[in-house]
């Protein structure tokens, strides 16, 4: 058994190569071999997000606060809110993060084969992207609602 104390491991400011904005990491868990768990609380402030990128196992999100946008490759972009869960299946390309006018917080979890990357990065989602995202987003909410 191994117990992390609160405070024991330091909070990762996400580096600028895979995200725009501030994003913060805090790990939850690295499982070792035989596990395969890779888990974060990621913490993103208004506008910040993830780049384009895909999971080889594929990847769970929990909403834990605030207002959040995901949206996959094809064009399909969603609000997130705290208690969503969204799987994203393997190698769907996609990005996640922040409204921009409300932060988000989400638990990431991922698999990977020991000595493999649970993340593929790709190219940043561009302000002109990310913006209408948010657009086709609130479109689809005031359809729904």
């Amino acid at each position: 058994m191994q117990i992390h104390r609160n405070g024991s491991r330091p909070t990762v400011n996400g580096p600028s190569d895979r995200f725009t904005g501030h994003v913060w990491q805090d790990p939850i868990i690295s499982t070792p071999a035989p596990g395969l768990l890779k888990s974060n609380l990621v913490h993103f402030d208004p506008g910040a997000r993830t780049a384009w990128h895909t999971h080889p196992m594929g990847q769970t999100l929990y909403v834990t606060q605030g207002s959040g946008l995901i949206q996959r490759w094809d064009g399909e972009a969603h609000f997130i809110v705290p208690g969503d869960v969204i799987w994203i299946p393997p190698g769907e390309k996609h990005w996640h993060g922040a409204r921009s006018a409300n932060g988000m917080t989400h638990v990431s979890m991922q698999e990977s084969e020991p000595g493999d990357e649970a993340v593929v990065w790709l190219e940043h989602v561009t302000d002109d992207q990310y913006t209408k995202a948010e657009a086709l987003a609130a479109k689809a909410a005031q359809t729904a609602g």
